[in-house]
């Protein structure tokens, strides 16, 4: 039975149906038994678990990281989260040099199933070392997993797959996405790791969206339609590893690709998405691919700064014009103005910043 919750009831519930199908996974992390629990997202696990298996832990986080680690060769399912991924840089070395390898470097007679939990994006006055999107550092390391829902939905259930996984799964959740509503079902459930979702079927143009970048492309999907546009709009979910099935699919089908994407545009997963395509797919492409993603800059902090620096439906719109060798102006008229200001999602965001 499905019901319409939000993205923080949904992994709320994913992390209660985890420790209730495994009595070894524990969760930790700063603020986990707080009076916001994690913005919510931990709302009655020490109540219903109790504090030896859901508990807070001091701002030490490459030990703590490492404690994790060995839990996990020890048989336990530890979920560690971070209130910004920024605060995990500080354990990169744990992550890297001993999550990912262990496998590999001892025949694969050992797993380390932990999973790391990073709420990452922007809002106002966050700045440069508290909105940074750095899943392409992650994707890049051989060993790892790594997964990005953009709705309710998917949250749950790929955040129980990835509890469940034998494997180090990073899982970052935008801060924005919390508060989005939509049909959940309830009790326990998978979504496969490593499998993409064509969130809207097209024929046209190809949109390959991120995390946030989701329902803004929903959005200009729904203009680019009024003008005989079709977007097939495709959610990778999991970014390691990646379904170059499904993209590839949709490419051959379409012949145009854009990809948007929360990061970087330099040396990210955007440019390997399009990297890829243009190897794979190059006889089927009828236009050159583009990428939109944020400027290879500190992320500002200012309201004035941040104004045009992040990617919206807006920039699909003449993105689109562009490969269609259309006039994308009056497209963009087709956009509500935002009751909002730019630092705040829409009217349906209540937080947290």
């Amino acid at each position: 039975m499905s019901r319409v919750i939000s993205f923080t009831q949904a992994i709320n519930e994913a992390l209660i149906e985890a420790m209730k199908k495994d009595p070894k996974v524990l969760f930790y992390a700063l603020g986990a038994d707080d009076p916001k629990r994690i913005f919510g997202t931990a709302a009655d696990l020490k109540e219903k678990f109790g504090p030896d298996r859901v508990f807070d832990m001091p701002a030490s986080e490459n030990a703590m990281t490492g404690i994790g680690v060995g839990a996990a060769l020890e048989g336990y399912r530890p979920v560690m989260a971070h209130q910004r991924l920024d605060f995990f840089l500080l354990a990169m070395d744990q992550l890297v040099n001993n999550a990912a390898k262990w496998h590999f470097m001892f025949g694969g007679q050992e797993n380390v199933p932990i999973t790391i939990r990073l709420i990452t994006g922007r809002g106002w006055g966050q700045g440069p070392t508290h909105s940074q999107t750095l899943h392409a550092w992650f994707a890049h390391i051989p060993g790892l997993k790594v997964v990005m829902p953009a709705t309710a939905h998917d949250a749950k259930g790929l955040l129980y797959s990835s509890i469940m996984d034998e494997n180090p799964v990073v899982f970052l959740e935008h801060r924005w996405l919390h508060q989005q509503v939509g049909d959940v079902p309830a009790g326990s459930y998978s979504v496969p790791l490593g499998q993409a979702n064509v969130v809207h079927p097209g024929k046209d143009l190809t949109i390959v969206a991120i995390s946030l970048m989701v329902p803004e492309a929903l959005r200009a999907a729904a203009i680019l339609q009024k003008q005989g546009i079709s977007c097939e709009i495709i959610d990778p979910r999991t970014i390691a590893p990646m379904d170059w099935a499904t993209i590839e699919k949709s490419v051959k089908k379409t012949g145009r690709l854009i990809v948007m994407d929360t990061a970087q545009e330099s040396f990210g997963v955007a440019s390997e998405i399009v990297s890829h395509v243009t190897i794979n797919c190059f006889r089927d492409l009828k236009a050159a691919p583009l990428k939109l993603a944020t400027p290879h800059h500190p992320v500002p902090t200012t309201f004035g700064l941040t104004d045009q620096f992040y990617p919206d439906a807006k920039d699909v719109l003449k993105a689109a014009g562009q490969i269609f060798e259309k006039n994308a102006n009056d497209w963009l008229r087709e956009l509500p103005k935002p009751a909002l200001p730019h630092d705040v999602p829409g009217d349906w965001f209540k937080g947290p910043f």
